[in-house]
This record gives structure tokens, sequence and C-alpha cells, in this order.
């Protein structure tokens, strides 16, 4: 298979879909791998150590595009490459499709084949694919949090941690799964007193048991997560429903009830956001305020540590790559039920139920 990486366009997006280790591995079994010329540069990997191990280099992201039967990424395409995706290619990348209407309506046009990272599913109903991203975005939502909440940057002025004699900062984390229990686990460090919240029950026992003595666990519900707000200085949103737009837990209404200079993470924006007033922001521009409360809805917050998310990232996704690689898309998927999950449109067809239903499409389902 003729496999291509292009480099990344999204705005302030540093990170490459293969790292040369991934090349390599390809390589080896007989497959061709082009890379778009400086395209793992911010990364950390030059274009002399991709063809060291047998990479191709291509000047232009068209070319990449055009030579190649799969397309490995780290995000979405953007506007400009619509054009350049190609009937029946496989396009491997975090989609979020349900969040994006007008980038469905792009690739079901395209009639590309688009598995999505962020809806690979395993039996025990972990995403592989997904938590070495969210484990990256938990740690720095609570990093960002706690410099926006310094006054310059429009917050309210708080360490995190306190000093002697004065109390640090309290945090709320919407969302116990891999995003908020790695936010959870960096706030505690940092010596905040920290909540965290889930509706699942055998979730919120494990966390309490595993969590350092100034964590709280919190069943989610509006009436708990209203009385809190008051006395919160920092919220990190983190809820996630696979494939579908994420619920807002906080409402324009709920900004009123935070004192001015709260600071709102929202790691669910690719999702659509989990808070009301959250819009997808860039690392070029990372903030705006509303209502006096700071927010922050970076759509690729691990981008800022492409080194760390680049080399997490490829570690999961290479064998499935390979599998793609080697059998082609539809027996890859046809022998990994987990696999097959991640596919949200096929060649015109959306597959992916939670999508379809977003937008009031007609889901279908495909034989493999």
């Amino acid at each position: 298979m003729i496999i291509g990486v292009p480099k990344e366009i999204k705005n302030n997006e540093n990170r490459v879909g293969m790292t040369p280790a991934g090349v390599a591995e390809l390589v080896k079994k007989g497959h061709t791998v082009h890379i778009q010329t400086n395209a793992g540069a911010n990364s950390g990997f030059t274009d002399d150590v991709y063809q060291a191990v047998g990479a191709k280099i291509l000047p232009s992201i068209d070319e990449v595009y055009a030579i190649a039967d799969m397309i490995v990424k780290v995000k979405e395409p953007i506007e400009p490459e619509y054009k350049l995706i190609k009937k029946g290619q496989v396009v491997f990348t975090y989609f979020h499709f349900a969040a994006d209407r007008v980038l469905t309506e792009a690739m079901i046009e395209s009639g590309a084949v688009c598995i999505a990272y962020e809806t690979v599913e395993k039996e025990d109903r972990s995403l592989p694919l997904l938590t070495p991203m969210s484990e990256v975005a938990g740690r720095m939502a609570t990093q960002v949090g706690a410099h926006f909440l310094e006054k310059p940057q429009g917050g309210k002025g708080k360490l995190m941690g306190g000093v002697t004699g004065v109390r640090p900062a309290r945090v709320l984390v919407l969302g116990g799964g891999i995003v908020g229990t790695n936010a959870a686990q960096i706030a505690a460090g940092m010596g905040a007193e920290v909540m965290i919240t889930d509706i699942n029950l055998a979730r919120l026992r494990y966390l309490s048991e595993i969590m350092p003595k100034n964590v709280k666990t919190l069943y989610s519900s509006m009436h708990n997560i209203v009385t809190e707000l008051p006395n919160i200085d920092l919220v990190i949103g983190s809820v996630l429903i696979p494939g579908d737009k994420a619920p807002h837990l906080i409402t324009k209404d709920m900004l009123k009830l935070m004192k001015p200079g709260t600071v709102l993470v929202d790691v669910a924006i690719d999702q659509g956001g989990c808070f009301e007033t959250s819009h997808p922001t860039t690392h070029s521009d990372p903030t705006y305020i509303i209502d006096g409360i700071v927010h922050y809805a970076v759509a690729n917050i691990p981008g800022a540590v492409p080194f760390t998310s680049t080399m997490a990232l490829t570690n999961a996704t290479l064998p499935y790559t390979v599998a793609l690689a080697n059998k082609g898309w539809k027996q890859a998927c046809k022998e990994d039920p987990s696999l097959a999950l991640g596919l949200n449109i096929v060649e015109g067809k959306v597959t992916y139920k939670a999508v379809a239903d977003v937008f009031g499409l007609k889901y279908e389902t495909i034989e493999l």
C-alpha cells in the first residue's frame, strides 16, 4: 500500500501522523510511505531521519494526497484539504464529525473511507486511540488552567496550591474518564482542592480509592454542579459520549453563579463543547471572556506539546495502521470489530449512528 503523511495545517498543530519508527515498520512490511517535507519538524523529526528509515519525501501536500492509498494524519482535514481527498482513499485520523457539519458533508461528497481514531472502541468500552491524547489533554488542562488563573491572563490571581496560611484554588472536574482523571491528578499534585464528578458510581468509587486525599468525588447532577460553582476557581470540562456531541453541563445563565476571573477549560470542544458558551479557540488566541468568566477552548490542546503527543499517539495508532496497510480496510475491519467501529463515513454513506443522528442524515450499515 502507498501511505501518505501530510504536514498538519490546522492552526498551531505541531504533531505529525507517523514517527520514523512507524515508517520503518511499514517499509519493512513492503509498503511505501510518502512524508510531506517538514511534516515532522515541529515534533523533532527531520526529513533526513524519515529518509534514513525508507520514507520518500514529497514537497507539497497536494502530491502526498494525490499518490496515497491511505492518508494518516492527526487532526481532521480542514477546508483546503477537502478537494485533495479522493474517492475510495482511506483517511485515518481524528475526525470529531458530530461537531462539524461542513466537514461531515465534505467527506460524504469525497467518497473517501473515513476511519476516526476517536470511535475505535474495544469490547470493554475503552477507546485505545483517544486515550493517549486524553491523557495529554487532561494533564495540560490543569496546566493551562493554572496559567489563566493568573491576574495578567484575566484570572482571579490565585495560585493553584496556595501557600502557608492561604487557601489553595478550588478545581471542579466534570467527568471522571481519562481526561478528568489526569486533570484531577495534576491539580491534586499542584496542591489544589479538587472535586471530580461523574454519573457512574462505580467509577466514582474507584476514583475515591486511587486519588490523593485532596480529591473528593461528587455525583454529577445539575443541582450539585450549581451548588459548587460559586466557590470554584477552575472548571475543567471533560465529558465524552463517543462519536456524539458533548452535553452542555454549564449553561450561559450559570456563568453568573461564578466569581469574575473564574476559568473554564473545555476539553470537550472537539465534540462541540460541554459549556454552552464555548466556541473553538486556537493556541495563538486561546481565551475569551464572557460575563467575566475566562473561557479556554483550544481544539487541539496536545498540539502544544508535539513531541510527547506524537510519540504517545503513534504508539497507539501504529498497530492499526499496519493492519490497514497489510490487509486493506475491509479485511482489517472485518477481523477487528474495534477498528470497524472507527468507520464513520464510507464512500458517501454515514456508517456511525451518532453522527447520522446529530445531523439528521441517513444511517447505513456496510457489509465487510
